[in-house]
């Protein structure tokens, strides 16, 4: 990825980042609703209204700036699929609270990253303050994500520390 020069281009690259994990975490709470996962479900929700509401304050921030387009994808936090290929909706069925958590810290560790690396590059002071700002956002993101993924438990078994053989 090129260096972010502008902050219409830094703007333009959250707006991004913070519509796919909105996106995503509603989606992972609907699929935790719907399998009965009621607590967890109510995380990923409040997760979902947090960036939303950041998206939103981004967009208001950006308004009347003309943004450059950021690739449509760019930022997803599963791969794109052929159009022949199942969605990744099916993944969300099958996977574990802890493991949908995991997934979200992944992506919340690429997003700060991301935002660290334009406010390495960054040589405007101001375009260094809101690239920290925004780090600074995804690393409070990442926090409560690591906090949520201690205290849930993990319902797959290591077989391979069950039958383990040297143990004689």
């Amino acid at each position: 990825m090129k260096a972010i020069r502008s902050a219409p281009e830094l703007y333009a690259h959250a707006i991004a980042i913070e519509r796919e994990a909105a996106a995503r975490y509603s989606e992972l709470a609907q699929q935790m609703s719907d399998r009965g996962e009621d607590a967890v479900a109510e995380v990923f929700s409040g997760l979902a209204r947090a960036e939303a509401a950041h998206l939103e304050a981004l967009e208001q921030r950006a308004a009347g700036i003309a943004l450059p387009n950021v690739a449509a994808g760019q930022y997803q936090w599963l791969d794109a699929a052929a159009p022949e290929t199942a969605s990744h909706e099916w993944l969300f069925r099958f996977i574990t609270p802890r493991q949908a958590l995991l997934i979200a810290l992944d992506a919340e560790r690429r997003a700060e990253a991301f935002f660290e690396s334009a406010l390495v590059a960054a040589a405007d002071p101001a375009l260094r303050a809101l690239a920290r700002e925004m780090a600074l956002e995804e690393r409070e993101h990442i926090q409560i994500v690591e906090q949520l993924i201690e205290r849930t438990a993990d319902p797959v078994v290591d077989w391979a520390s069950v039958y383990d053989t040297t143990r004689a």
